[in-house]
């Protein structure tokens, strides 16, 4: 049997499409907010490893913008997890674990690709 957790914030519009498409296919899932549920920080280490911080962190979203300048200039792996850490919206939304392996953001196509849909 395949464990599926999506990992985002629930008011976030990819999130929702998301969720609304793994419904729709009927693919069973686990929700985890950042926000109500917390964020590991073993696991966002291992997500960072696996899936690259810069993919991680979400440069589009307003609380990326407003870091001081100082902050974003300087950012590298370490200081990237600590932000994320104290700012889970800064997360690109949203990231989907299958069993082990993790998957970043929501596109119909891939969705498809990933549970044979």
């Amino acid at each position: 049997m395949t464990n599926v957790t999506m990992y985002g914030i629930k008011n976030c519009d990819t999130i929702k499409k998301a969720k609304k498409w793994l419904e729709q296919n009927e693919v069973a899932f686990t929700f985890h907010d950042y926000r109500s549920d917390g964020l590991d920080k073993t696991w966002l280490e291992n997500a960072v490893t696996e899936l690259g911080w810069e993919n991680v962190l979400n440069k589009r979203g307003t609380t990326y913008r407003q870091l001081p300048e100082e902050v974003k200039a300087s950012l590298d792996e370490l200081s990237a997890v600590t932000e994320m850490l104290k700012a889970p919206a800064m997360i690109k939304r949203p990231i989907l674990q299958i069993d082990r392996a993790l998957t970043l953001g929501f596109k119909d196509k891939n969705y498809s690709e990933l549970f044979g849909k």
